[in-house]
């Protein structure tokens, strides 16, 4: 399977690490529009996870997908997944613009539901997934794999929570894309699937500015998108950029793209930088350029000096096992409803303020 060099197929593996015993936790795979769904069921089954279907209208996808799952039943409907007792969540990767209404289907079947980035293409599908979250008590999950599924993002997690840098200030975030067009479905470049770029890989940045700044809410204060190098896909958006400033006075810029250029090793030199009061911290996630092909390497400076710290291999996912545990115990260790709500609120306003500066 593609790793660092193919973003839509980046699938990270970790160590096993369950939380539950087998078979204590069954889940499914649905919609598998997107390569994501292999991070996804990765983590899920490091966690102890059992996957017991999948269901997916395109049978190349399917059997590339018992590759790597050859004991996983498939059900002919999701309606069939959805009737069976024994499953407690739905993980999947719809195309975009799908992903709210199979959400609810799923939360109003009695299921919890993990969706790929970014959860929603319009605030009306927010405004129903938060009726229905509401109304059935379940979960609606969102796989924000740039910090979830990175070590060094968790890393850093612990280190603002520890007081290493003092009271966060600003989150600044760089998110480059490996475009791969040609191995891209036609929904990729349809607007009204994907979403615009500040809507789909925005979600990550946005995600990130509120859990790193400890905000709740935000106020997007300038955005913009633009395509500088795809007329022949006008609706695709290769560029984006957007300003937030959080509830408790913390700030955010982020700068999207797909211009990751052929020669790069990985599919997308991301970075995030966190200043505080006291130190900042850079998140040089998948590689440090020039010097490594190794990612999650975390420069942590503060008042005792500077530090490089690789924490590839150390930190792992706990994000899967506490999702687990918070499914089968209805608790939000891993992540708040609330939460991962507000980010796809705050990706969705940046996308509709947005300013096209593209010529």
């Amino acid at each position: 399977m593609a790793q660092k060099s193919d973003g839509m197929n980046y699938a990270p593996q970790g160590k096993a690490e369950p939380v539950v015993k087998p078979g204590e936790f069954v889940f499914a795979a649905a919609h598998l529009d997107h390569g994501h769904i292999h991070g996804m069921c990765n983590g899920l089954n490091e966690a102890g996870a059992v996957l017991k279907w999948v269901y997916e209208p395109d049978v190349a996808k399917v059997a590339a997908f018992q590759k790597n799952h050859p004991t996983v039943k498939v059900a002919r409907s999701l309606d069939e997944i959805l009737a069976d007792p024994e499953v407690q969540m739905v993980a999947a990767a719809a195309v975009p613009s799908e992903r709210g209404p199979i959400g609810c289907r799923v939360m109003q079947a009695g299921k919890d539901y993990f969706t790929d980035k970014t959860p929603f293409t319009t605030l009306d599908q927010l405004a129903q997934a938060r009726v229905v979250a509401a109304q059935t008590k379940r979960k609606y999950m969102v796989y924000y794999s740039e910090r979830l599924h990175s070590e060094s993002g968790m890393h850093a997690s612990d280190l603002v929570a520890g007081g290493a840098i003092g009271k966060v200030v600003q989150v600044l975030g760089l998110g480059p894309h490996r475009l791969s067009k040609p191995s891209r479905p036609a929904w990729f470049f349809e607007k009204a699937k994907y979403g615009g770029i500040l809507c789909d890989i925005g979600s990550h940045q946005c995600e990130q500015f509120l859990h790193y700044s400890g905000a709740t809410d935000a106020t997007v204060t300038n955005a913009a998108v633009g395509n500088f190098a795809n007329p022949d896909t006008p609706e695709l958006e290769d560029f984006g950029e957007a300003s937030l400033v959080g509830d408790n006075g913390t700030s955010n810029y982020f700068r999207i793209d797909w211009f990751t250029p052929d020669g790069l090793s990985t599919w997308g030199d991301g970075r995030t930088m966190i200043l505080g009061t006291k130190g900042y911290i850079e998140l040089r996630k998948y590689l440090d350029v020039g010097h490594s092909a190794v990612g999650d390497n975390v420069v942590l400076v503060d008042g005792s000096g500077e530090k490089l710290i690789s924490v590839a291999g150390k930190v792992g996912f706990r994000f899967f096992g506490e999702l687990i545990l918070d499914s089968l115990n209805r608790t939000e260790k891993a992540m708040t409803q609330t939460h991962a709500f507000k980010a796809a609120e705050l990706c969705l306003q940046a996308q509709a303020a947005a300013k096209v500066i593209s010529k």
